[in-house]
């Protein structure tokens, strides 16, 4: 009998140990799954920095005798043309809205973000700047160069609602693309629409749209006599600028070429010296 209580006594104790045993082993198990936990493949994260045609950095053209304006639309003239050809917004009034809204390129907004039509924040997650518009130290958006500005205000008006009526008017028909971007609420200013078509047509912006169109300009260039020298109308390029280049005058220019006045069209053929 005493043989039997020492068996069972010792049964006991052999299952105490197996029991506690088990439950350390349970446990060591359970701190190798928290310190090595599993690995993921992290997702891109969708960012809101806006695409661009191409990645060359936009260089200011800064050419003497050109005027502030004319320069801007030498430097971003290009960038408006590429704009309407991918989202249909006249490059006339993209140039327009740019040379006013940026102060033709040295507004602070332009200078230190590189935002030329004043676009603001509304859950913008790249860089900011803080300006005094309609009201104190408001947010806007900031860009590394002027061209994603000009991709987001394509992108401004063409993904939102209340600008669907621009995008039903013939895309060379900049008087009445003005009339509408006041009425669809763009700006309060009720001279808006006049201030930029007086710029479209001061500086013949809407030839960019007859290029992009391939539209030829409304001015008909004049037969060139054989021999004579002549220059091609590039942006930017002034009856000023041109007097300067070719050591002459505007008034020889303008009465050599029958113009009547210092307006020029790109493309255009001008005689130089007869």
């Amino acid at each position: 009998m005493k043989y039997i209580r020492l068996i069972l006594i010792f049964l006991l104790i052999f299952s105490s140990c197996k029991t506690k045993k088990n439950i350390i082993t349970e446990k060591n198990k359970s701190e190798d799954v928290i310190s090595s936990p599993k690995k993921t493949t992290s997702k891109p994260v969708k960012t809101t920095t806006v695409s661009s045609p191409n990645n060359k950095p936009t260089k200011p053209v800064i050419k003497s005798g050109l005027t502030r304006t004319e320069n801007y639309i030498a430097t971003y003239s290009q960038i408006a043309m590429d704009e309407m050809k991918n989202y249909g917004i006249p490059a006339s009034i993209t140039l327009a809205q740019g040379i006013l809204e940026s102060g033709n390129g040295v507004g602070r907004l332009s200078v230190e973000a590189n935002n030329h039509f004043g676009i603001k924040c509304h859950g913008w997650k790249g860089d900011k700047i803080y300006h005094d518009d309609d009201a104190s130290q408001e947010c806007f958006r900031k860009y590394k160069d002027p061209k994603y500005s000009f991709r987001d205000h394509s992108l401004f008006l063409k993904e939102r609602k209340r600008y669907y009526k621009l995008f039903q008017l013939e895309k060379d028909d900049y008087k009445n693309w003005a009339k509408e971007l006041r009425k669809a609420g763009y700006a309060t200013d009720p001279r808006y629409p006049e201030k930029l078509i007086s710029l479209i047509e001061r500086y013949n912006l809407d030839d960019y749209d007859r290029l992009v169109l391939g539209k030829e300009s409304d001015k008909v260039s004049q037969e060139v006599p054989e021999g004579k020298i002549t220059h091609k109308v590039a942006a930017g390029d002034t009856l000023y600028s041109l007097s300067k280049k070719y050591n002459t005058s505007v008034e020889i220019l303008k009465k050599i070429n029958r113009l009547e006045t210092n307006n020029l069209s790109i493309g255009q053929t001008l005689i130089i010296q007869l």
